[in-house]
Formats: C-alpha cells, sequence, structure tokens
C-alpha cells in the first residue's frame, strides 16, 4: 500500500479496544470532553456515529474537534462533503453547520488557552458553527 492508498485514522487495535469505552462516555452531560459525532458517508450515505472529542473554544458558537490522524480522517470528510452534522454533547443534541478543516495555528486562536498547546501539536482540526 503507498502513501497515497493508505488510509488516515487510528490503526484497527486501537480503534476496536477504545471504541466501546469511547461511546459508553462520549455525549453524556457529566463528560463534556467527548461528543458523538452523527453523518453520512459522503459516497455511500450510510449513516455513521463516531465518538470525538471536543475543545473547548474562546466562542460558544464555535464547536472545535481536534483531527489528531490529520485531515483526511474519514468522518471529518464526510461531515464536510454534508456541509454538517448532528452531535452529541453535554446530554443534549446540537447540529453543527459550516465545517472548515484549518491548521494547528488557526485552531489554536480559536481554542481556550488551556487546550492551546494540545491543539497546536495536532496536524488539523475541524471548525463548525453551532446551530441554534
Amino acid at each position: 500500500m503507498t502513501g497515497a492508498q493508505r488510509r488516515s485514522g487510528p490503526p484497527k487495535a486501537l480503534r476496536r479496544a477504545t471504541e466501546s469505552i469511547a461511546m459508553l462516555l462520549a455525549g453524556r452531560r457529566w463528560f463534556p470532553l467527548w461528543a458523538v459525532m452523527h453523518h453520512r458517508g459522503r459516497r455511500s450515505g450510510a449513516e455513521y456515529v463516531t465518538p470525538v472529542a471536543v475543545i473547548p473554544t474562546i466562542d460558544r458558537g464555535t464547536i472545535l474537534i481536534g483531527l489528531p490522524w490529520g485531515a483526511g480522517t474519514n468522518w471529518a470528510r464526510n461531515v464536510e462533503a454534508a456541509g454538517g452534522a448532528q452531535l452529541t454533547w453535554k446530554g443534549r443534541e446540537h447540529r453543527a453547520a459550516s465545517p472548515r478543516i484549518i491548521d494547528p495555528a488557526e485552531a489554536a486562536s480559536l481554542a481556550k488557552p488551556m487546550f492551546r498547546l494540545v491543539v497546536r501539536r495536532m496536524p488539523a482540526a475541524i471548525a463548525l458553527r453551532r446551530v441554534p
């Protein structure tokens, strides 16, 4: 498999080992750093549910999610292609629109100060606008 063919994302063994725990905690009111992203496949149209880590931002209207596996992460590409997604976060449903894949510097400028160093180390992030 060449670099161009390699899929972006965590190794399958790591994903299998952590997915059930992540899905159990994500989206809960008492666990605000993890959410569940509900999105559709950009080619298949299949519905997907993906646990994600939400990074606290300085703007309450912005949802920021780091992409530690890069901008080619499938769920992020699906959300970008669809123009938005549903998010279960802090125990409530949220609509998110206007997704943009952004570089670490812009992501760090949107993040709360305590999280900026972590965000700067990620290859990319996705910023979405919270829809009331």
